[in-house]
């Protein structure tokens, strides 16, 4: 008889790593969020109680998958309705009435379809973005409730009500639950990657709070991406969009220091960076630019690499960089992309130039609410010497600024000056 700890921990182990598989062919065999929620969480129940007793099975996962299988149908049976969706489901689990049938590593040859409908589900455009993460990373992520709540800063019973919200909309829309026809799949697969690396930022750089990084968000958003890839990996966004995240993932173990002070990349520890993590995001910025089908997410991660590829500060490609900016900015133009790609050419071309871009920016008003838009104005500023101005810069990106670490970074540059 195995100890409760190890009960415990292969349990957990199995809902983080299997999770949006279950729930995902649980979803297409009923047709139901909460259904499929209900049956997961009352086998995950039943296999602690049963593995404590008997031993953890060779396959956990398909030992999950079984078991809710059953209790889907034990559900459909007292309710003695929609007896056709019963004798689907029967018929289904008689292909695997034991742990040794449904093994977990033949489960990719149907379930990734699945978990792909469900992805586009949460994703779908009917709903806003904020339903769009919360379902994402409750039903793929398997996040609770109160996780998602705490990472984004928001009370639970807001955060729980936005999840009724979104699947209130996907059942009273009758929102299918498929994969995009393929005219509607590249736009589609494009507000699916928007979510995931709309959690990877806010894990990245939170906006608000006393912490600078939430480490569970960006493994949250890696593995997303990693699910994509496996399931769409024909897509060169898809690659890149990994890639850009396992890039900036290599460099979390030095963007604080051990009082967990903001520490920037131009002073960061590079030896520390996370080599594997480095090589990995490399290979898949290669083998997407060799699709020859360009991207946003492509040139992000090929920004990334450059600054990867880099010894030292000193050693960067700014003018690379820069032009790299340049062609993101044709395809993708936005304020924030172009702000980026103005302090590429202050590094590269010199501070004047950098601040008469950033400058230039200014004029439209829209970047004026951005903090690290006066951020960046007051460093360039900072570089060419006209310290009063910067200090006023400053000022301006503080009075905007949430988050904790970020407002100690920027005010230790203020008292430098």
């Amino acid at each position: 008889m195995p100890p409760p700890t190890e009960v415990l921990a292969s349990a957990e182990a199995v809902f983080r790593r299997e999770h949006g598989r279950i729930i995902a062919s649980l979803i297409r065999l009923c047709g139901s969020f909460d259904r499929a929620e209900e049956a997961m969480q009352e086998a995950f129940a039943s296999a602690l109680r049963y593995w404590a007793e008997r031993g953890v099975p060779d396959n956990p996962a398909a030992w999950i998958t079984t078991t809710a299988y059953r209790k889907l149908i034990d559900a459909r049976r007292r309710e003695r309705t929609r007896q056709q969706k019963q004798a689907f489901l029967e018929q289904d689990l008689a292909a695997a009435t034991s742990e040794d049938i449904v093994a977990a590593e033949d489960l990719p040859s149907d379930i990734p379809d699945d978990r792909l409908r469900l992805i586009f589900t949460c994703c779908h455009p009917a709903l806003n973005r904020e339903a769009q993460v919360a379902l994402t990373l409750r039903t793929l992520g398997g996040l609770s409730t109160e996780e998602i709540a705490r990472a984004f800063l928001v009370p639970e019973p807001t955060l729980a009500q936005r999840l009724v919200r979104a699947q209130r909309k996907i059942h009273d829309a009758r929102i299918p639950y498929e994969v995009p026809s393929d005219q509607a799949l590249p736009e589609r697969r494009a507000a699916v990657q928007a979510v995931i690396y709309l959690i990877f930022n806010e894990g990245y750089t939170a906006t608000a709070g006393e912490a600078l990084i939430r480490r569970e968000l960006c493994a949250e958003a890696i593995r997303l991406g990693r699910v994509l890839c496996a399931i769409d990996g024909e897509d060169p966004e898809g690659l890149g969009l990994l890639a850009l995240m396992l890039l900036h993932d290599s460099r979390r173990q030095t963007r604080v220091d051990a009082a967990g002070a903001l520490v920037t990349l131009e002073e960061q520890d590079r030896s520390l960076w996370d080599r594997a993590q480095i090589d990995e995001g490399l290979a898949l910025v290669d083998a997407a630019l060799r699709m020859r089908r360009i991207g946003p997410y492509q040139l992000q991660a090929a920004i990334a690499a450059l600054h990867a590829e880099a010894a030292t500060s000193a050693e960067t490609d700014w003018l690379q960089i820069a032009a790299l900016y340049g062609e993101l900015a044709r395809i993708h133009p936005s304020p924030v992309v172009q702000l980026n790609g103005a302090v590429a050419v202050g590094m590269s071309e010199g501070p004047g130039r950098g601040l008469a871009l950033i400058d230039e920016l200014g004029t439209s008003g829209e970047l004026e609410r951005y903090h690290l838009f006066h951020a960046a104005r007051a460093d360039m500023l900072r570089r060419l010497g006209s310290f009063e101005a910067a200090a006023e810069a400053y000022r301006r990106a503080l009075a905007l600024m949430a988050n904790g670490v970020e407002r100690a970074y920027l005010e230790r540059r203020l008292a430098a000056l």
